[in-house]
């Protein structure tokens, strides 16, 4: 399942960073920290719905 989870990180993340760093510009912030920290929050956030996503797809009582 981790090998999943990783495939499923690398879509995942740049979507969630992405998001981030748009909404950072929408709302005003376009200086180099507020989009970093945005675009980090985004690849953090991504780890856990990675790992659901990968479990939904194997099925939830799957333990490897």
């Amino acid at each position: 399942m981790l090998r999943l989870a990783s495939v499923l990180y690398s879509i995942i993340a740049t979507t969630l960073a992405g998001s981030c760093v748009i909404v950072a510009l929408v709302s005003g912030y376009d200086t180099l920290l507020p989009i970093v920290v945005a675009a980090a929050l985004g690849a953090v956030a991504a780890v856990p719905v990675a790992w659901l996503v990968a479990r939904a797809m194997i099925g939830a009582d799957a333990t490897e």
